[in-house]
């Protein structure tokens, strides 16, 4: 399921129409400034990332800024980053998504094993989760197909985990794409195989349920056990609500067959 280069240069003018074009807040990259108390970009992004490692965000933004004025990947993703979450800086969610729409812009032919690759992909899912709802009061409106389009590049292309679950919900609640639940399996068992315990626990819901796929008991408490050994008790409640439903009215048969199922698939992977 590769992306075509034609798919590749027609995300980069969806991603333009998304907006105004702008290199970062509206400016070009500039040239490095001989006053710069910054030797090189490199320089600059070391001193964001011991900066803020040291707690101190200020100036880590300061520093992460002046990288990203020269479109340094890894700088325009913190920065991205923090202003999505409100780290060290006001929470700005247009301001993130200019800076991962220009890594985006930058990078959609970035190679898949590539080192920045993980960062790319990672600023298309984040993409598609601000096209998927909008950002109020913005040019940035909800469109559920553009959100499709992030993910799907981010899941085919560079086999994002994250985006492959994504990809899974539009098909599951049909946002995006005609309601799907077989094609949402497909995406989910990927990420799954990957180790991603969301889509493992979702995966194993339907699994166990029939949801548009053949009822798999014993297989889908194999995944919502990974699922739930690997999810956090209070961020992931939903997986542990999951699992004690399951588990609950699993025979002891599907028990025993799911442990076999999870030993099997742990021998895989030694």
């Amino acid at each position: 399921m590769r992306t075509s280069r034609l798919t590749i240069v027609a995300l980069g003018l969806l991603l333009m129409g998304a907006g105004p074009t702008f290199g970062l807040d509206g400016r070009k990259p500039v040239a490095l400034d001989p006053e710069s108390p910054f030797a090189s970009v490199r320089d600059a992004l070391r001193t964001g990332v011991r900066d803020y490692n040291a707690g101190d965000k200020q100036s880590a933004v300061r520093a992460l800024e002046y990288a990203a004025t020269q479109g340094h990947t890894l700088a325009l993703w913190k920065l991205g980053s923090m202003y999505a979450s409100g780290d060290g800086v006001t929470h700005d969610d247009l301001r993130a998504f200019e800076y991962f729409s220009k890594i985006a812009d930058d990078n959609a032919e970035q190679m898949p094993d590539s080192a920045e690759a993980s960062v790319v992909s990672a600023a298309f899912v984040a993409l598609g989760a601000y096209f998927l709802d909008g950002i109020k009061g913005t040019y940035v409106r909800a469109n559920p197909t553009r959100a499709y389009e992030m993910f799907y590049y981010a899941a085919s292309y560079f086999g994002d985990s994250n985006a492959q679950y994504s990809l899974a919900r539009l098909y599951l609640d049909g946002r995006g794409a005609q309601p799907d639940p077989r094609t949402a399996a497909r995406w989910l068992n990927l990420a799954a195989e990957k180790g991603h315990h969301p889509s493992q626990a979702l995966l194993g819901h339907m699994l166990i349920n029939g949801h548009g796929v053949p009822k798999q008991r014993s297989l889908g408490l194999m995944w919502l056990t990974l699922a739930r050994d690997a999810a956090d008790p209070v961020r992931d409640a939903w997986i542990e609500g999951l699992y004690a439903e399951a588990i609950s009215g699993a025979s002891e048969t599907d028990r025993s067959s799911a442990l076999v199922n999870l030993e099997h698939f742990l021998r895989q992977r030694r």
